[in-house]
């Protein structure tokens, strides 16, 4: 598993997760599949199998979760007020085509690029992370291809985006 950059506050919302799967959800779906288990017939019994299935998706979801953090490098999410840093919110100008777009700069876990939550280890991410307002950027993408952003805005929100982190 390769290792995830994430903050405390990740970490912190991870360990949440595990521990609601563990003393909420399990305990439900085990009385789920005890109940579907006791309807008789387990050949054509659609709740047993419907009942192992999401037993089985949360056990490994918590695996899942308790893998990464065991692998997780944790990240500082503290910058300075006039420095990009994680979870800034930042106007970037896009200069090819006279366009400004908003983007917030977020852990891998967290990014969703349809919400304008960018990854800090995407092209653009790492190349707007440590940069200040009015300063020119070239960002390079993974084919070599190249474009220029200026840093239009700066707003330091200085926490994490509430949303549950992303399945993969």
């Amino acid at each position: 598993m390769k290792s995830e950059q994430l903050t405390k506050e990740d970490v912190r919302r991870i360990e949440e997760e595990i521990e609601y799967r563990k003393m909420v959800v399990r305990p439900q779906s085990l009385k789920a599949l005890k109940e579907a288990r006791a309807m008789g017939d387990l050949s054509e019994n659609f709740e047993y199998y419907a009942a192992k299935r999401d037993n089985n998706q949360n056990n490994s979801r918590i695996r899942y979760l308790e893998k990464m953090l065991r692998f997780a490098e944790i990240i500082e999410d503290s910058s300075s007020d006039d420095v990009v840093g994680i979870n800034n919110t930042v106007d970037v100008y896009f200069e090819d085509d006279d366009e400004t777009e908003t983007y917030r700069i977020v852990t891998s876990i967290r990014s969703d690029s349809r919400k304008g939550l960018i990854s800090n280890l995407s092209p653009l991410g790492k190349a707007l992370l440590g940069k200040k307002v009015g300063e020119r950027v070239e960002v390079t993408m993974e084919n070599g291809a190249a474009f220029f952003v200026v840093i239009k805005e700066l707003r330091n929100t200085g926490e994490a985006p509430t949303d549950r982190i992303q399945q993969y």
